[in-house]
């Protein structure tokens, strides 16, 4: 069920980012999936839906994720415009990992997070995100030590 606009707004105030419209999601039966690049913790399937997140311009991608699945306090230079195809998407800001302070995004809504403001997420059952930014990706863990990627990053 679609949550209402006045009642999305709301919801994304209560942590920091605003409503945002953007590209129509795709079909995941139409889209070529893989695993998610070494930024995410293990577990995650990525697929490119338009654009080339590794280069200058607009991307759009989906990321499919296990129940459970956690993205730890990190922050990216571009603003993100997510929505939510499947599941339920938990969204916290800040720099700090606490599951209590996220706030229940379900399938059909969506919202953006500005550039380099710490956020955190995890995914409640299966879930599916559109994120759609500009290029290229970058992906900056608060807490070094949250990096999947290691210290040679």
């Amino acid at each position: 069920m679609r949550r209402t606009v006045p009642a999305l707004v709301a919801g994304l105030f209560a942590f920091g980012a605003v409503v945002a419209y953007g590209q129509a999601p795709a079909k995941a039966s139409d889209l070529k999936w893989g695993p998610a690049p070494a930024a995410f913790p293990s577990g995650a399937q990525m697929a490119v839906v338009s654009g080339d997140p590794g280069k200058a311009g607009p991307f759009t991608i989906q990321l499919s994720m296990p129940d459970g699945y956690k993205i730890k306090p990190h922050s990216h230079p571009t603003d993100e415009n997510v929505t939510v195809m499947k599941g339920t998407f938990l969204v916290g800001m800040g720099d700090t990992w606490d599951v209590a302070k996220t706030k229940p995004l379900a399938a059909g809504a969506s919202g953006a997070v500005p550039a380099n403001a710490a956020h955190f997420a995890q995914a409640k059952g299966k879930t599916v995100v559109q994120v759609e930014s500009t290029g290229p990706f970058a992906m900056t863990y608060v807490h070094p030590s949250d990096d999947p990627r290691g210290a040679s990053h």
